[in-house]
């Protein structure tokens, strides 16, 4: 399901493709950079059985896409279906890229984000989209420059823990 067949060659060495059993602990990694980025260090409860399971199980949910380098994990895309009822097609929602911070600058986030819209365009996907934290202006001005456009209409809306147990539970 994921979208690119044979692996690219990039700058410096690296490598993107799709990932692959035995990347979980390079893919956590970058996870857990990502969440002290984020500011948001003790957040992650992921392991790499986890990622395992839900990545390359009997019927993955979501899926990555990275960039190796001299065998390290150096960049991680990892993405999802999502459906619009507008459009009644498909589209890829981004749930987290993050490249290693001694690694930017070579274009490794670029070439994730382009095979993500090469994978879109392939399938007829008349989506792309993700969020990205208010205060991340690196990120945000990345986006900008890669023609991505805001939804300033739309806040993201979450239920987790408690709530979402107590929604669950509630009778009509």
């Amino acid at each position: 399901m994921g979208g690119i067949v044979t692996a690219r060659q990039l700058a410096e060495g690296a490598v993107l493709r799709e990932a692959r059993p035995g990347d979980e602990d390079g893919i956590l990694a970058l996870i857990h950079a990502l969440a002290v980025y984020e500011r948001e260090p003790d957040a992650v409860a992921n392991t790499p059985e986890m990622l395992a399971a839900t990545l390359f199980g009997a019927e993955p949910r979501a899926f990555a896409h990275v960039v190796e380098r001299e065998g390290r994990i150096v960049g991680i895309a990892i993405w999802f279906l999502t459906y619009s009822t507008w459009t009644g097609r498909h589209g890829i929602w981004l749930e987290d890229l993050y490249v290693d911070e001694a690694e930017r600058g070579a274009g490794h986030g670029t070439a994730l984000m382009r095979a993500l819209a090469a994978v879109c365009v392939e399938r007829g996907y008349a989506r792309f989209e993700w969020t990205v934290l208010d205060w991340n202006a690196p990120s945000i001005a990345f986006y900008r420059s890669l023609g991505a456009e805001p939804m300033d209409e739309w806040t993201t809306q979450r239920l987790s823990g408690d709530a979402l147990a107590a929604l669950a539970a509630a009778t009509a």
